[in-house]
């Protein structure tokens, strides 16, 4: 039977070893070879963060571009290096997604900031090797495997809960195992921030993965570091964590058209939104059918 998180939580060890050996047996590669990809993609992952914060070129519609390196050159009023880094380095990467450039869809190009946001923000102010973060990325894809079997991990399919929901999941996980959380607590962790995106609509401007996706991989960033941290304390999910899956699945299925990747709704239909969809396609023009 394939795993789930609720089976995850009730296992000894290390989290990401099951989810490893699950990926082996269905696969036939060779543990070295899952591991290199993960560090393939890690390095994917720390160049388009590279990148990120040291470039304002405007994206492909021209509503970001300078984010994230705005915020990282910017004073911290907070004196929380933690916070200031996991926000930029998620906005870094989805920014380059932005531009057109090279990324990881962890799980979706939409989505993808959240985990290198999270996992790598924490371990750049812990001062831990990269090498550290293999596992944990394993464990995270195995998180979105998971969530994957109830619902496609698609904005259009459930609404951004689908995708920033099970991208929050999936660092909370990550940076759960990181800091030496049980299967258990790397479980919950995932529960509590998915049930907390419950419900989050898909509402792109103009239909580029630019506003508010942006910003909101920063935000969510957090709060995925914010999951793994009560997990940590020993808080847990009141919901066991296959049941807020379905309970994501549910919801998706009830949002309106308009509310799943069309920008027809949300931000995208305020009168703002539509000028700068307007606007954007000038600059962007989407191709032509037929």
């Amino acid at each position: 039977m394939p795993l789930t998180l609720n089976e995850l939580a009730r296992l000894s060890g290390r989290a990401s070893e099951h989810v490893l050996q699950e990926d082996l047996e269905e696969t036939g590669l060779s543990r070295e070879e899952v591991l290199k990809k993960m560090a393939e993609r890690l390095g994917v992952m720390r160049d388009s963060i590279r990148r990120g914060l040291s470039s304002d070129a405007p994206s492909v519609a021209g509503m970001v571009g300078k984010n994230a390196k705005t915020l990282w050159e910017a004073p911290d009023p907070l004196k929380d290096p933690l916070l200031k880094r996991v926000q930029a380095y998620a906005m870094a990467v989805n920014e380059e997604n932005a531009r057109m450039g090279r990324i990881v869809a962890a799980p979706t190009a939409g989505s993808a900031g959240t985990l290198p946001g999270a996992l790598l923000g924490v371990a750049d102010h812990l001062g831990l090797p990269d090498e550290d973060l293999l596992m944990p990325m394993v464990l995270a894809a195995g998180v979105a495997k998971i969530i994957n079997r109830q619902i496609y991990i698609a904005g259009a399919t459930g609404g951004c809960q689908a995708e920033i929901g099970a991208s929050a999941a999936m660092a909370a996980a990550a940076v759960t195992e990181l800091l030496g959380g049980s299967p258990e607590a790397c479980a919950h962790a995932a529960a509590l921030a998915l049930q907390n995106t419950l419900g989050l609509v898909c509402d792109p401007v103009g239909g580029f993965v630019e506003v508010p996706c942006v910003m909101r991989n920063g935000f969510y960033a957090v709060h995925a570091v914010s999951a793994a941290s009560m997990a940590l304390a020993g808080i847990r999910s009141v919901i066991p964590p296959d049941e807020v899956i379905l309970a994501m699945a549910g919801i998706g299925r009830l949002l309106p058209l308009e509310l799943k990747e069309t920008g027809l709704g949300g931000l995208a239909d305020t009168p703002t939104g539509r000028r700068l969809a307007e606007e954007a396609l000038k600059k962007a023009p989407m191709p032509k059918k037929g």
